[in-house]
């Protein structure tokens, strides 16, 4: 009898733990959220290329993503995103991950971030792409900030791998802190690459918030871009030499930003000022293997962006407005400036219809001056 009463309650306790475990597996199950979002595009252009080539209208799936993201032991975020759209030739337009990183959370004035995720460098590049507003991000952002990189790299939504901290300091009485900081440590290679030259992009930003939805700010970024292959050079003699190895392009960037996002309305600006020169091919594929450099495209780059987003009937019905200016040589012979206005209707929170003419002056076209128009369904779930 003794030694079934302690069969049976080893039995007991057995069943306990596993429904303790089963209670903890669920839990954690419960915490861990799915979500996406769906961007189906029409554009109209009449832009004409020096070629005689005209792009006339398409549609077009701009962006499918799906996510996962949670919390382990409450005091870290977690998240996983994949962009599924394109197709599988390139890194450029292949699904593929996109974020991938956890970050400690325990406390406001100090969190530790790693994995692959948005570098800290403006205030639009971590913006949604639907809630940023636009038919897509500002030119200097797309340029200067990793999304389709003037350097060559490949296609990299703003993101790279890496190490970040970041928190928030002074808390006004209304819960907002008055001070914001944030600085990470990246290969410099873009998404799902790893380190070439084995030197590290320092990126870096710091933000005052004088007032509720006021931010002013400074950001950084030094470092390098790398590839592995051939080039050539020319020698004292004016020969020809072929070189192979890892070659290394400087990286030198500042952005100074300001937005104002309080009672429904949004203005934001920023100015971004890069130094350093790119590669003459594109890394679509993220094998390529040409180093040689464009010279001829120099080594500075700039743009500017001023925006404003306002409420027509709040929550719902929005005008909006864009000065949008790039200048790929830092100069005014190949600038490119789009003006642009629209209106964003949501219906309910998931759903937005948006609409956007831009009359766009691009000095690198013998015909310089052409018109485009957006349509946008973005889908939020």
């Amino acid at each position: 009898m003794k030694t079934l009463a302690t069969l049976a309650l080893a039995a007991l306790a057995f069943g306990s733990v596993s429904a303790q475990e089963k209670e903890a597996k669920l839990k954690v199950l419960s915490d861990i959220k799915f979500s996406g979002y769906i961007m189906s595009q029409y554009q109209y252009s009449d832009k004409e290329s020096n070629k005689g080539e005209k792009d006339i209208n398409s549609f077009n799936i701009r962006m499918v993503r799906m996510a996962l993201e949670g919390r382990v032991a409450k005091d870290f975020y977690w998240k996983a995103q994949l962009q599924v759209n394109g197709n599988t030739s390139n890194l450029t337009v292949a699904p593929r991950m996109v974020d991938a990183f956890a970050e400690w959370q325990k406390y406001d004035a100090f969190k530790v971030k790693a994995g692959q995720f948005k570098r800290p460098f403006t205030f639009e590049n971590p913006m949604h792409p639907i809630t940023q507003g636009f038919m897509g991000y500002s030119q200097n952002v797309l340029k200067l900030a990793g999304f389709s990189d003037r350097n060559g790299e490949h296609a990299s939504n703003g993101r790279d791998i890496g190490v970040q901290l970041q928190g928030d300091l002074l808390k006004a009485n209304d819960g907002h802190h008055y001070l914001h900081y944030q600085v990470g440590v990246f290969n410099g290679q873009g998404t799902n690459m790893k380190d070439v030259d084995q030197r590290k992009d320092i990126i870096g930003g710091v933000w005052v918030a004088p007032v509720k939805g006021l931010r002013i700010g400074a950001f950084g970024w030094t470092g390098s871009y790398a590839r592995k292959g051939t080039w050539t050079e020319v020698d004292a003699n004016g020969n020809a030499v072929a070189k192979n190895g890892v070659r290394s392009l400087e990286k030198n960037r500042y952005a100074i930003s300001a937005e104002y996002a309080a009672h429904d309305w949004t203005v934001r600006s920023e100015y971004i000022h890069s130094q350093g020169y790119g590669f003459k091919t594109s890394n679509a594929s993220g094998k390529e293997t040409d180093c040689t450099i464009n010279y001829a495209a120099g080594d500075k780059a700039d743009g500017f962006y001023a925006l404003m987003i306002a409420p027509v009937i709040s929550k719902k019905l929005y005008a909006k407005a864009r000065y949008d200016l790039y200048r790929p040589q830092a100069d005014w012979h190949t600038s490119k400036t789009q003006y642009e206005i629209g209106a964003n209707y949501w219906i309910g929170k998931h759903v937005m219809i948006a609409a956007e003419y831009a009359r766009v002056n691009d000095r690198s076209l013998n015909k310089s001056n052409y018109n485009m128009f957006d349509l946008q369904l973005d889908v939020k779930f």
